[in-house]
């Protein structure tokens, strides 16, 4: 099927279905000018300034053992100023409000689901928005990481953290939970911006039972002898386009 064949049957599976969950990674916030990880330009193929990988300076052992190493890092590529949601970003919005989309379930930590809308958003590896005492769990607005080299806590001097989960680190039980009942009970699966070689993430995709998986992802993925439909065209074009009334 060409491109306008494809997405008038995606029209058609979204009016025919009740419960439509989005579980999105890296690649629905790059047309917003975020990084990716994988990806040639992404985050693991181009920063070399620190002498090791970012996906080591993305663990937790690295967090505790150089504080400050990875908050230069975090400062420069997730806390960018001026980010903004794009098309896919507000056509999944406009589904919810509709009625039609029960659950974003996002591997992304930039908060730009909600900023364009969405209410339910299950964010599995935690988000940016959000920076704590360690120890006593004090909350601290995103202007105290963005002014000092290692944030530390006004109460009890121990390290602030964000509530990112780092590599080591388990995913939060109550989010992942509540993730994969929305994938069992979904009528409709649409997978978009994700290579889906992150674990455990992309193994709750299992737990889908319905019949159509859409897939929007600009390389090729472990899924996509299990979809009814492949893009890989823009997924802020393919979401906008879709959901055009």
């Amino acid at each position: 099927m060409n491109y306008e064949e494809r997405i008038e049957k995606l029209r058609e599976l979204i009016k025919e279905s009740k419960r439509i969950v989005f579980f999105g990674g890296a690649g629905v916030s790059t047309e917003s000018g975020v990084k990716d990880y994988r990806s040639e330009d992404g985050l693991y193929h181009t920063v070399k300034e620190y002498g090791v990988n970012p996906e080591r300076i993305l663990s937790h052992n690295f967090f505790i053992s150089n504080p400050e190493t990875f908050y230069d890092f975090y400062r420069k590529y997730f806390l960018q100023e001026n980010i903004k949601p794009n098309d896919a970003h507000y056509a999944l919005a406009k589904l919810e409000k509709k009625g039609k989309l029960t659950a974003v379930i996002t591997q992304n930590i930039d908060y730009l689901h909600q900023t364009a809308g969405s209410k339910n958003v299950l964010e599995l590896h935690g988000t940016s928005r959000i920076h704590y005492c360690m120890s006593c769990k004090t909350l601290y607005p995103v202007e105290k990481i963005k002014n000092e080299r290692v944030p530390k806590c006004d109460k009890c001097g121990d390290i602030i953290r964000p509530k990112v989960t780092l590599y080591e680190e388990a995913l939060d039980e109550v989010t992942v939970d509540t993730a994969i009942d929305h994938i069992y009970a979904s009528d409709l699966l649409i997978i978009g911006g994700t290579s889906l070689a992150v674990y455990p993430a992309a193994a709750y995709l299992r737990y889908y039972k319905g019949k159509n998986i859409v897939l929007i992802n600009k390389s090729e993925t472990a899924f996509d002898g299990k979809a009814t439909l492949i893009f890989r065209e823009s997924i802020g074009k393919v979401l906008s386009d879709a959901t055009k009334e």
